[in-house]
């Protein structure tokens, strides 16, 4: 498309019901909305390791029509205290536009990340397996525990997010502290309720993140 043909293409664009929950998911996990003008407009921005590539492929199709370029490989080489190597990351940008600046306006306080003030509106079944993928892990194989690794937020968005999923679905929780972050841990007692209000929208490549001895 010409630049032109762009513009007058990104006017007609409108996230559906399900793009919008799942647009809450991915910037409750990793994913993050960019701007390149002074916050007129903005992109969302996917990345993650090239381990989870079938992930990736399923947010593009998802978001199909928002996105002029399939995901493409980026490559860095990375050093660290006891390892170092070359790290694959896989990601793709949408357009920018005017019309996910309301998102950026709820997610980002003074450019970093927080908890939108509606969140208990949002946190649709949907939304929170999205969030579940990108940034939920269990505990053991095991174990029927599960976390949400919340260290992108601050603590008190961490108990929003704990008040949110009390309110609006009985979902108990603790906050934990574990090593360098901190995580929403599902209590014993209603993570069953959790696990199966997700299941259903986990993908194939992504049910490794759900407990063997809670899967049939």
């Amino acid at each position: 498309m010409h630049k032109i043909e762009i513009e007058k293409y990104k006017k007609n664009l409108k996230l559906t019901k399900r793009q919008r929950e799942i647009l809450i998911g991915t910037l409750l996990g990793d994913s993050h909305l960019e701007t390149q003008n002074d916050e007129k407009t903005f992109r969302l921005k996917v990345e993650h390791s090239f381990k989870q590539k079938e992930y990736v492929d399923w947010l593009y199709r998802e978001f199909r029509d928002w996105v002029l370029s399939p995901p493409k490989v980026r490559e860095r080489f990375v050093r660290l205290r006891t390892v170092s190597g070359v790290y694959a990351k896989y990601y793709f940008n949408t357009l920018s536009v005017g019309s996910l600046r309301f998102y950026a306006q709820q997610f980002y306080v003074e450019r970093k990340k927080a908890v939108p003030r509606l969140i208990h509106k949002w946190l649709t079944p949907l939304a929170l397996a999205v969030w579940y993928m990108d940034d939920g892990s269990i505990k053991s194989n095991h174990h029927r525990t599960v976390f949400l690794n919340t260290q992108g937020f601050a603590i008190r968005d961490s108990r929003v997010l704990q008040k949110a999923l009390l309110e609006k679905y009985g979902i108990k929780t603790q906050l934990r502290a574990d090593r360098y972050q901190r995580q929403i841990y599902f209590s014993a007692e209603t993570v069953d309720k959790f696990l199966t209000m997700i299941e259903r929208y986990i993908i194939p490549s992504m049910r490794y993140k759900l407990p063997k001895v809670w899967v049939t």
